[in-house]
């Protein structure tokens, strides 16, 4: 019988993982336009928007978890949609008001999304070393290899999630809750990542207009591009 549901469970997450990958695919792939502008204290403001951001996720995610039984299974993947939409506006607000909206690509976004998600994953992607961050520019395969590996992550985890669904309100609450803090973890990727030294590596990666191919910024980062 254990057998049985384990079994269950697994077919579950093979199908789950697949559509979940694709979803974050389309997200990542095309990066928000933001109306926040470089700030003198980008910490700071990004701190602002990230407690916005989060309170935005907890209604939006709480309200989606409402639906009690089977209908509320088809919410989950609407739920994680709605959840990456508001998460890929934060990042790209965060990288703006830190003065690098232009160093936002899908290798960085998928990074801020999802470290806490599986860091040991994005680390193909995003390499951290003290505040430096070495950022290795991604084929088409290998970064959909990527998202895979966290697509599975998340069906695995959504099969356990999806028994909230049966207990509507307060399976509404802890949904808004996660969200919650989800967003917030986000949030504190960000602002650490754009907050730091960033060195660009892969073929797609290009000269900056210094020599050393360095960009600083007012608040003492620093950008960096190199083409092997």
């Amino acid at each position: 019988m254990a057998d049985k549901h384990f079994s269950k469970q697994r077919d579950s997450r093979l199908r789950a993982g697949p559509r979940i990958a694709e979803a974050i695919l389309d997200y990542v792939g095309q990066t928000p336009a933001s109306s926040e502008l470089p700030h003198a204290r980008p910490q700071a403001r990004a701190r602002a928007i990230a407690g916005t951001a989060a309170r935005q996720a907890a209604v939006t995610t709480g309200g989606l978890s409402l639906p009690p039984g089977p209908l509320g299974w088809l919410t989950l993947l609407p739920e994680l949609r709605a959840l990456w939409q508001l998460q890929t506006q934060l990042v790209a607000d965060i990288a703006a008001c830190h003065g690098k909206a232009q160093e936002l690509g899908r290798e960085e976004m998928i990074y801020c999304l999802f470290r806490h998600t599986d860091a040991k994953v994005v680390r193909d992607l995003v390499a951290q070393v003290g505040k430096r961050f070495v950022v290795q520019r991604a084929s088409r395969p290998q970064v959909q290899a990527v998202v895979m590996k966290i697509g599975m992550h998340i069906a695995q985890r959504l099969i356990g999630k999806g028994i909230s669904r049966w207990i509507p309100v307060f399976g509404a609450l802890g949904a808004g809750a996660y969200a919650y803090y989800d967003t917030s973890q986000v949030a504190d990727t960000a602002i650490e990542f754009f907050g730091g030294i960033i060195d660009v590596e892969g073929e797609d990666a290009e000269w900056t207009d210094e020599a050393a191919g360095e960009d600083r910024h007012d608040d003492g980062a620093e950008t960096r591009h190199r083409s092997r």
